[in-house]
């Protein structure tokens, strides 16, 4: 669809018109005498192998005016196999062009030598050779008052530098090698001035990783030391900020760069090497990150500055991978949220958090969608995203309401792409710069209505397309040109033009080249795993900030629009931040158990909580529990939970009362819960060997213990007996005066009573073979001996 640009300025009168259109037709008489003189077959053999490069390097100056003199520079090289005799270089100024699009006809070829090359601006502004090998480079510059190019009115003109020559195959002067540019013509001050909003974009990849130092001061960690080669002197994000320091532009920055900068230029810092070991960073990076951040303070003074949601999330992945991943909307909000408290941090100044910016502007309604559902009620578009369907003979303001309280600010396409592409050679970038201008001053001459344009150029320009953006702002910033800046709050505030569009393009309409770029699920679903192992972990320590943090911006990270076209790094950093939240987890962890072996009825089991962290964790609950409660009881029950509060750097073991009532193995599991239920860490399991002791077996033993005890009793009583029957044998045969042979003495034999026998008289009778032996020896007064064996 052709774009509103495409149609001629509607505001000149027709006396303008008619003296534009006089000029364009007696500028190309010369030119159309000179090729009615060529030979018939000149121009088909113009387009030979037999060609001539031509490098316009710089142009001076970008937009002359009225006293001004032109000076062109740059080079010819004879890319032919043939020899260029009577070489010169000129300048040829082409008709006035009025629409965009024939800018964009002509930048598309650049080097065509069979289109018309406009009015030969004279021999006195050339520079001859008098040979051109082949393969040799020439430098060439002229300069020529402006007044004699016979510019006329104000507008955009087709400016050309051509060699012209001959070779031995083709012995007529002819057009070997040609330059097409534009040359921006305004040679006073401009009734209607567009106003112009440039974007300065300081973007970079992710440079930091999740992990920190375990001091106090946390060590951030980086992926590599590539950002203190932007920073140094001539790096792209030094150059972004040298050059923007004197611009009139608005800075947007992601929070994240700024985070990772003041991490550098903090304290010490370490880079991760390839096989995961981490070196110290240089104290001379850390000089150029503080230089930097003081650079860029001063930079933005004063100036309007827009901070996007931390880490640049990519909005359209967003909409469409991540939605139908529970949880990833809430990580736009957190990156919106900690924005503005980054930059006012380190910048020292209050930002706008109120804009999205989608990749390349490229808009659909769930890209609008998202990029609103944290907070931001404006979101910069592209004019080839939003394209106009109304007709308009000119480009419309920036502001659109686009419904339910959004404004979309549509960026032109033309001038935001203009400094794409490699732009280290010299040539390239004045190209870029010449076409930058002439479509401005198209623009501005559409119409004499004023209107509010926005330029959103690409997110990283790389230093040599800042140098060339930095060049045309200055030539479109001068005094006396076709625009005036203004910042983008301003932009996004203007009236809207009534005929502008407002419908925002169908999904179906969202560009596949993009879409191919975009974050898969499986990365919202990896991301949504990994924070649900943070908030698990988050809830055991006392000081979850040195954790929730780090990790809260490394997710952001993840879901950066940089990762686009880097699938494999973007991948490679998403398992390094869940790996490095599972190492974490685990220092927090139970002990393993060997086989635990209980003898008797009830036992305490210890248990060991490790924290190997370098904080103290709380709100663990130990859970032991018994897989087979009617053999092993803990705590009377299947299962009991004690709470856990660990030191950092330490264990502790934590002891359970058990109760046995069978024997054998018992299996038991340990496991750590956090407060709310959920299980923490892996589970330890061990065997517990019973050994119990039953009834049958006490009553053994109690009956073992009672004959012990009659034993004893038997044979005390035996002893007292015996030492009774020898007391008489130890006092005599009789008492003192008295004779046993005596009468009527009762002890004596033969002074029986009837019927007394001999053993019942207790005179004592000789011992008999047959009698048995004593249950115990005759009583020994003396102490026992050591181990003196008592037999029953």
């Amino acid at each position: 669809m052709a774009e509103a640009a495409d149609f001629q300025r509607t505001s000149a009168s027709p006396a303008r018109r008619w003296l534009r259109r006089a000029g364009a037709l007696l500028s190309g008489a010369p030119l159309l005498a000179g090729l009615l003189q060529l030979p018939a077959a000149a121009p088909a053999q113009a387009a030979s192998s037999d060609s001539v490069a031509v490098s316009l390097d710089s142009l001076s100056p970008n937009a002359p005016t009225d006293g001004d003199t032109l000076t062109v520079s740059g080079t010819v090289t004879n890319n032919g196999k043939q020899t260029v005799t009577d070489a010169h270089v000129g300048l040829r100024v082409g008709p006035p062009l009025t629409t965009r699009s024939a800018i964009d006809s002509v930048a598309r070829h650049p080097d065509d030598t069979q289109g018309s090359t406009g009015a030969d601006v004279g021999d006195k502004y050339e520079e001859n050779f008098e040979k051109l090998p082949p393969g040799v480079a020439e430098h060439f510059t002229i300069s020529v008052p402006v007044d004699k190019l016979d510019l006329g009115d104000d507008g955009v003109y087709e400016f050309a530098v051509a060699l012209s020559g001959q070779t031995s195959a083709q012995p007529w002067d002819q057009v070997l090698g040609i330059q097409r540019t534009f040359l921006p013509w305004q040679p006073s001050d401009a009734g209607t001035r567009t106003r112009t909003t440039f974007l300065w974009p300081l973007i970079s990849t992710v440079h930091m990783t999740a992990k920190t130092g375990a001091g106090e001061s946390q060590t951030p960690q980086f992926l590599d030391d590539d950002l203190a080669k932007d920073l140094a002197p001539g790096g792209r994000l030094a150059r972004m900020v040298e050059l923007g320091k004197d611009l009139d532009v608005t800075w947007v920055i992601d929070p994240d760069l700024l985070a990772s900068v003041d991490a550098m230029a903090g304290g010490s810092y370490r880079v991760q090497g390839p096989d995961g070991t981490a070196t110290p960073g240089s104290r001379e990076n850390q000089a150029l990150a503080k230089q930097w951040l003081a650079g860029l303070q001063k930079a933005v003074a004063g100036k309007e500055v827009v901070a996007l949601p931390f880490g640049d999330p990519d909005l359209a992945s967003l909409a469409h991978r991540g939605t139908s991943v529970t949880g990833s909307l809430s990580h736009l909000k957190d990156a919106t949220d900690v924005a503005a408290t980054t930059v006012k941090t380190v910048l020292l100044v209050t930002p706008t958090t109120d804009f999205a910016w989608p990749v390349n502007g490229a808009v659909d309604p769930s890209i609008m969608k998202v990029a609103t559902s944290a907070g931001a009620d404006r979101v910069i578009a592209r004019s080839d995203s939003l394209q106009e369907t109304a007709g308009l003979p000119y480009t419309p303001s920036a502001a659109r309401p686009v419904g339910g309280g959004t404004t979309a600010v549509v960026a032109d396409a033309r001038l935001s792409t203009a400094f794409e592409g490699d732009l280290t050679k010299a040539g390239s970038a004045t190209l870029a710069v010449q076409r930058f201008l002439a479509q401005s001053l198209e623009l501005n001459n559409q119409t004499d209505k004023q209107r509010s344009i926005v330029v959103a150029p690409q997110r990283m320009p790389t230093a040599s397309q800042a140098q060339a953006m930095a060049t045309a702002l200055k030539a479109l910033q001068g005094g006396g040109t076709w625009s005036q800046s203004q910042n983008l709050t301003a932009a996004a505030k203007d009236k809207p033009d009534p005929g502008a569009t407002t419908r925002i393009p169908s999904r179906s309409a969202y560009p596949s080249s993009l879409r191919r770029q975009e974050l898969p699920r499986t990365a919202f679903e990896q991301i949504a795993r990994t924070q649900d192992k943070l908030d698990r972990f988050r809830v055991v320590l006392t000081n979850q900030s040195r954790v929730v943090t780090p990790f809260g911006r490394a997710i952001n990270r993840e879901m950066s629009a940089s990762w686009r076209g880097r699938s494999a790094a973007a991948d490679g950093y998403r398992e390094g931040v869940e790996a490095w939240v599972d190492d974490l987890a685990d220092q927090v962890k139970l002990i393993d158990k060997s086989e635990t072996k209980l003898s008797g009825r009830s036992a305490t089991i210890p248990v060991t909580v490790q924290n190997n962290l370098v904080q103290p964790v709380d709100h663990l609950v130990l859970r032991l529990t018994s897989t087979q409660p009617t053999r092993l009881e803990i705590g009377g029950k299947a299962y009991l939970e004690q709470r856990v509060e660990v030191s950092g750097g330490h264990s502790q073991s934590v002891k359970f009362t058990t109760s046995a009532n069978a024997n054998g193995r018992v299996g038991v599991i340990a496991q750590l819960y956090t407060e709310d239920g959920r299980p923490y860490g892996e589970a330890v399991s061990f065997d517990v060997k019973v050994t119990e002791v039953t009834p049958t077996v006490m009553l053994v033993i109690g009956g073992g213990v009672l004959l012990l005890v009659l034993a004893g009793f038997r044979m005390y009583t035996q002893r007292k007996r015996a030492a009774a029957a020898r007391q008489p044998e130890e006092d005599g045969p009789g008492t003192a005066g008295e004779s046993a042979d005596e009468p009527g003495n009762p002890g004596a034999p033969g002074d029986r009573l009837p019927g007394e026998s001999d053993s019942d008289s207790g005179a004592e009778s000789p011992e008999q073979p047959s009698d048995p032996a004593p249950d115990t020896a005759p009583e020994n007064t003396d102490p026992s001996g050591t181990g003196e064996r008592v037999d029953r």
